[in-house]
């Protein structure tokens, strides 16, 4: 037995750490490499795991506690807040999914008791893929992120009516099926002693756990507690998952809220990743096999239909158009809660074990297109939607005795306000057209355009501008702005926006002089300050800081001509870094008392 786990271990861990790096070199995203290396390793592949459902269902903790940790990211007065998009939205994904895929079996003449929970089943989208895929993207924060979450969430809480429906519809009653009010008393109890409990009665434990400075039993407890919760709401007959949310919504204003995510964030990953795995497995290419027209016939009809019905939708959902048809994708697939909802309609009679059989990989397959869907969005449908996105350039005052400004974020806006403040004139250019528009609400003249294209920067009038300023965020952008000024207009000086350390030498190559790492300064004005509220005198906090950046900007200079060569830059960087340490030394040596050449505030402390 601990033989077997072990081999099982093994060959999990094996199978994700070869085809994942391989699925994202090829860039096929790390959900793909998972379900791949599931079917790899399999029954219908190379059977080194057969123990398909017991995997499956020890993986589930893997969503389990990624609905916790989401949970511990969300305040209740948040969640709150919403609750429109929550039941409007969640509700009107499901009721028009379930009647678009109901209607079209009930055509081809399936019985209206499999068409309507078929379809109801199928109307549930896989929170596992679809979360991991925002967090992979980061698109959480997005409203397309906060659509979609809001639209799983009501998910795993209409899969619980789904599911309790089924035995009505069913020849045979499943066992426990009549206990309809002291189920719903025993759920009412359970929710208010797990909500009491969380407000009352977790934090002080948590607070004597954390005294007694053993990490590691802080850790086990967080699991104990995910574990405990989700245990309780199987019992109850509810969605694990949606009990650890609740469990997380409990904790997301608490101090230790930090802490366990740090400690349950490595659990959640692997788990996560076994529960893709398993569902590669469990994709059984007998049942493919024996009828692949219906198969594929099936899967094509059902992620067709769905996506239409929610590329529909997302118009309504506050989805920005560019993303509306990522949208339909990232939801379009079958989920787990399907599993359930099949095998307890298979349970009441209401589905023959093949039908069962052929959603469960109808599901299974909807999942492994899920990726591919994403790719064919990223590699054919977002390229066509920004060219068509595109418009025309705008026109352009001619200006005399101007300066160029490339690119107005948040780095090009500080500029250009300074400049605009002292009267000087300016020509901004941006190519992101919402960007444009927003800024012009305030008052602002920016034009619409690619500044790397040589017709709009004589246009803007580069010929005889009196410099420009390069502050797009794209380092590739910058650059290839960089080689056009230099070929077409040399004798415009140009003043640069640096992203890092390569970015800056890449503008040095070109001759660019006047260059500002845009993280710098601000870092060097925040240090200075730790030192003065550590203590230091104002003259010596300035000194410091003021001494680094001369040492800085003068290593940079010495490291630059062998930034190519790997060895000679990193012993030039460690040879900077002893010069510092040196200089800093010797410092420290000479200002032991700052008293007679400290500034003071105007407390008269120093």
């Amino acid at each position: 037995m601990e033989s077997s786990l072990l081999q099982n271990a093994l060959v999990y861990l094996a199978a994700a750490v070869v085809a994942v790096p391989i699925a994202k070199r090829f860039g096929l995203g790390a959900v793909l490499g998972y379900l791949l290396a599931g079917i790899a390793i399999g029954p219908w592949g190379l059977r080194l795991v057969v123990e398909v459902g017991d995997i499956l269902h020890f993986s589930e903790f893997g969503v389990v506690l990624l609905l916790f940790m989401i949970g511990l990211e969300l305040e209740p007065k948040r969640l709150w807040s919403m609750r429109r998009p929550i039941f409007g939205w969640g509700s009107a994904q499901v009721g028009f999914v379930a009647a678009a895929l109901a209607g079209a079996a009930m055509l081809f003449g399936v019985d209206w008791k499999v068409a309507l929970i078929g379809a109801l089943g199928l109307s549930l989208s896989s929170t596992a893929i679809a979360l991991s895929t925002l967090e992979e993207r980061n698109l959480k924060s997005t409203p397309t992120g906060a659509a979609a979450f809001s639209i799983l969430l009501f998910q795993d809480i209409a899969a619980i009516p789904m599911i309790a429906v089924v035995p009505l519809l069913g020849i045979v009653a499943v066992e426990g099926s009549g206990q309809g009010w002291s189920g719903a008393l025993r759920v009412a109890v359970v929710l208010l002693a797990v909500v009491a409990g969380g407000r009352y009665l977790l934090r002080p434990v948590l607070r004597a756990i954390a005294r007694t400075g053993m990490r590691e039993i802080f850790t086990a407890f967080a699991l104990l507690l995910v574990i405990s919760i989700a245990l309780l709401m199987q019992w109850i007959g509810m969605s694990m998952a949606l009990g650890a949310f609740l469990a997380g919504v409990l904790l997301a204003d608490s101090e230790y809220r930090h802490a366990l995510e740090s400690d349950l964030e490595p659990f959640k990953g692997l788990l996560l990743g076994l529960f893709f795995i398993a569902v590669g497995m469990s994709v059984d290419f007998g049942v493919l096999r024996a009828q692949p027209g219906l198969i594929l016939m099936l899967v094509a009809g059902f992620l067709a239909i769905k996506a239409g019905v929610l590329y529909g939708l997302s118009k309504l959902f506050a989805v920005p158009r560019s993303q509306q048809a990522l949208f339909a994708f990232l939801l379009s697939q079958g989920g787990e809660f399907a599993f359930v909802v099949f095998g307890a309609a298979e349970k009441a009679r209401v589905f023959s074990a093949n039908v069962s059989a052929i959603l469960v990989v109808v599901v299974a397959l909807s999942m492994v297109a899920t990726p591919l869907l994403l790719l064919v969005h990223d590699h054919f449908l977002a390229p066509r939607f920004r060219e068509a996105k595109q418009q025309p350039f705008d026109a352009i005052e001619t200006q005399q005795d101007h300066v160029i400004i490339a690119g107005f974020g948040r780095f090009g806006q500080i500029v250009g306000r300074l400049l605009r403040a002292n009267q000087v004139a300016l020509t901004v250019l941006d190519h992101d057209p919402e960007q444009v528009e927003l800024v012009r609400k305030f008052g602002l003249k920016v034009f619409y355009g690619d500044a790397t294209r040589v017709a709009l920067l004589h246009a803007a009038g580069a010929a005889n501008a009196r410099a420009l300023v390069v502050a797009v965020d794209s380092i590739e952008d910058s650059l290839a702005l960089v080689d056009c000024v230099r070929r077409n207009f040399p004798g415009l000086t140009i003043m640069a926006r640096a992203r890092n350390v390569t970015h800056l030498y890449d503008l040095m190559d070109r001759g660019v002089t006047v260059i500002e790492r845009e993280t710098f300064e601000a870092a060097l004005q925040l240090g200075q300050s730790v030192l003065r509220h550590l203590g230091y005198g104002a003259y010596r906090a300035r000194q410091a800081t003021q001494k680094f950046k001369a040492h800085n900007i003068k290593s940079l200079q010495a490291v630059y001509p062998y930034y190519k060569d790997q060895e000679q830059y990193i012993s030039m960087a460690r040879q900077s870094r002893d010069e510092l340490n040196e200089m800093f030394a010797r410092d420290l040596a000479n200002l032991q008392d700052d008293k007679n050449t400290a500034w003071h505030d105007a407390d008269g402390q120093p």
